[in-house]
């Protein structure tokens, strides 16, 4: 099996504070002005624009404000960022962001988001979506409020191996077609890379443990080297209990060896 691009541990994140401004009334009294609502949301990344030109998001780019702090992924990187937001600006401060190897689409849309967003930006809240836009108007990021997913019932695509503490992209090669849904009938379907499959898959949401039994129905293609070593990769890691750890839109599975797989909710 082809070895991973890149492999990265995330480094510690800083804590910073956010504030609000104040500014003085018409009786010379101070009054707070209101903040934009930003944190306590999960944000999927629609689109950026830079220097006018406009680019659709990749699945799985988004971001969240908490702490002062903005937290995100491009579609294949992780990035973090402190954050000062005053009324309804958000200055953005790049310091953070993991080093995974991405596809040459990936890789171009990575670089105009973090481009985009970053530095002093203005927001404009309509309902669900937002859009952050510099003082030009010719960089912008477009966000949309996102709820949580349940993980039954939802088409996971697989964009990620994990070993330990390390994370790593799928190997170059194996394409985008891993993906797989548990569905409410007790069986886990999908394409791990190559075939289709199916199989019977316990489900215990209180341990967290997702466990897939018997052998899998599967088709009988032949694919490229990448897709079969990344298929075969994927059949072994299922081959027993995995824990798994669902945030918002995000899900990771691991055995009890600490290697396993990462997977994000495709977009509806």
């Amino acid at each position: 099996m082809p070895k991973p691009r890149a492999l990265v541990v995330l480094v510690p994140l800083l804590l910073l504070t956010a504030c609000g401004t104040e500014g003085g009334a018409g009786s010379g009294a101070d009054t707070l002005s209101p903040d934009l609502p930003v944190a306590g949301t999960h944000w999927t990344v629609n689109a950026v624009t830079v220097d006018g030109r406009r680019s659709a998001a990749p699945d799985g780019a988004r971001v969240d404000f908490e702490d002062g702090r903005a937290r995100g992924n491009t579609g294949c990187n992780t990035f973090g960022a402190g954050v000062v937001l005053k009324g309804d600006t958000l200055t953005v401060s790049q310091d953070e962001v993991t080093e995974i190897g991405c596809p040459g689409d990936r890789e171009r849309f990575e670089k105009e988001l973090l481009k985009a967003f970053s530095g002093p930006l203005k927001g404009t809240l309509k309902g669900d979506d937002l859009r952050l836009a510099s003082s030009d108007g010719r960089n912008s990021v477009e966000l949309t409020a996102e709820g949580a997913v349940p993980l039954r019932g939802t088409t996971w695509k697989i964009d990620g191996l994990v070993s330990k503490e390390t994370a790593s992209s799928l190997p170059a090669g194996s394409g985008d077609k891993a993906r797989f849904v548990v569905g409410a009938d007790g069986r886990v379907t999908g394409n791990l890379g190559c075939n289709n499959f199916s199989a019977h898959a316990r489900l215990d949401e209180k341990a967290r443990t997702l466990t897939v039994e018997g052998p899998a129905a599967t088709t009988r293609m032949i694919c490229t080297p990448p897709q079969m070593d990344l298929e075969t990769r994927l059949y072994e890691l299922l081959d027993g209990p995995l824990t798994y750890r669902l945030n918002h839109r995000s899900l990771t599975l691991t055995d009890a060896s600490g290697e396993g797989f990462t997977a994000t909710a495709a977009a509806r």
